[in-house]
């Protein structure tokens, strides 16, 4: 990406604190106006900075909002790594179903998401960033999750993983298009999915 606080060209050193106050204005403006809408002016304003402070950093609008996606992906990266073996297999399944909530880490990464689809024809460089950063990690947690349970036997060898990790992501869409809360839905989505994947114990019991 292009944030660095090593020396500018003169040698003087950038400022990290004053590069986040302009990352959150970012992410804030993209949240409230959209990507489109969003100006330099207004982020510079928010941030309390001048044009050229901000220019002296970022010399386009994509090239800053693609810094402020970082800032939020670099926090949550974390959550992909997260320990399921020592977990029983359906408490697992259901961990790894709550992580798929575009809106673990960030309340407002669901409308992000919405304005971010509706720039696909004109920016279509913001979906993939969020495709290969924020959708793929969380659809492969759950890929993962599936496989190490098939591994200890808990579940089929044969389900469609890729299916079932898309099925339990858009129920976060259908949430909140629908208005529901998405206090229930890891549970809910293990509840229905565990009797159709888990094998059954005469299925997992080895003959003789």
């Amino acid at each position: 990406m292009h944030q660095d606080t090593g020396p500018r060209p003169g040698g003087r050193p950038r400022d990290a604190t004053l590069d986040e106050a302009i990352i959150l204005a970012t992410r804030e403006r993209l949240v409230k106006d959209g990507y489109s809408r969003m100006t330099i002016g207004d982020i510079a304003a928010d941030a309390n900075v001048s044009r050229p402070t901000l220019y002296r950093r970022w010399s386009t609008k994509l090239e800053l909002v693609v810094d402020a996606l970082d800032y939020g992906f670099r926090k949550q990266r974390d959550m992909y790594t997260v320990d399921l073996g020592g977990m029983k297999p359906r408490d697992a399944l259901v961990e790894a179903v709550r992580r798929l909530d575009p809106a673990y880490f960030n309340p407002d990464a669901m409308v992000l998401m919405g304005n971010f689809a509706g720039e696909a024809t004109r920016t279509p460089e913001l979906l993939d960033i969020l495709r290969k950063h924020a959708v793929e990690p969380r659809i492969e947690l759950l890929e993962n999750c599936l496989s190490l349970l098939q591994d200890r036997g808990a579940v089929r060898d044969d389900i469609d993983k890729h299916t079932v990790a898309t099925m339990c992501f858009g129920s976060y869409f259908a949430a909140f298009y629908r208005g529901d809360s998405k206090k229930k839905i890891p549970e809910a989505i293990v509840d229905v999915l565990w009797p159709a994947i888990a094998k059954t114990a005469a299925k997992r019991r080895r003959p003789g």
